[in-house]
């Protein structure tokens, strides 16, 4: 291969994953600005009603932002990378995908549910779950991989385009899924044992005893 034409793959290549790059990061500042006006319509209707329920925003980074609501909290991570559907992917038997590969590149934003009290306690061994990721390509189509509602909803890769009113969706099913999403009683002889260093260290608010959402528990999604 000649010099010219690695020049045109590495033009080529470079400006397609630019251009996915930017259409990905609308979307995250569209979720973003969502969720903000999520808080203000919130704080304007409810806050005064009933003060023990805190809805809040923290941006992180500029591809991070937390989102923290009744307990719970929704990190929405945008990865700075682009990726490609692996060729067995059911993305790679659409016409739309056959008649253009470019179309297969994407960006990513990825969905997690982690407990507030976990940030808020400092409890670094809490987990949390990844409960939805959107893929994002470089004609602003997209595809949500995710839980339940986050994953039915919205994945017809071909013909949907990420508009205001899609990202509205999916903000609304994430937080609707967190929410019914409850902490359940971890198995009794999961705990019957705690040591000395979890007892000092749960004193110090950073406990190494993992809590998390369903604890011992697997998702049906997952098994399947």
């Amino acid at each position: 291969m000649e010099n010219n034409e690695i020049f045109e793959l590495l033009l080529s290549k470079g400006n397609l994953k630019q251009d996915i790059f930017e259409t990905t990061l609308k979307g995250f500042e569209g979720i973003k600005t969502l969720a903000m006006k999520f808080v203000e319509e919130y704080e304007t209707k409810y806050a005064d009603k009933n003060p023990r329920v805190n809805v809040s925003i923290i941006n992180n980074t500029d591809f991070e932002f937390s989102f923290n609501f009744a307990g719970d909290m929704l990190v929405f991570l945008m990865h700075t990378n682009i990726f490609e559907f692996p060729r067995a992917h059911d993305v790679h038997k659409l016409p739309y995908v056959k008649e253009d590969l470019t179309r297969s590149y994407c960006g990513i934003i990825n969905i997690y549910n982690f407990l507030a009290d976990s940030y808020k306690y400092n409890r670094i061994n809490d987990a949390g779950y990844l409960i939805g990721r959107i893929f994002i390509n470089h004609e602003n189509h997209y595809y949500v991989e995710g839980k339940h509602e986050l994953g039915l909803q919205f994945n017809n890769f071909a013909s949907k385009v990420l508009t205001e009113e899609v990202m509205t969706e999916i903000f609304n099913s994430a937080i609707k899924y967190a929410v019914n999403f409850d902490l359940l009683i971890p198995p009794y002889d999961n705990l019957k044992e705690i040591s000395v260093m979890d007892i000092l260290q749960i004193e110090v608010q950073s406990s190494t005893l993992k809590t998390a959402k369903r604890m011992g528990f697997k998702f049906q999604a997952d098994r399947d």
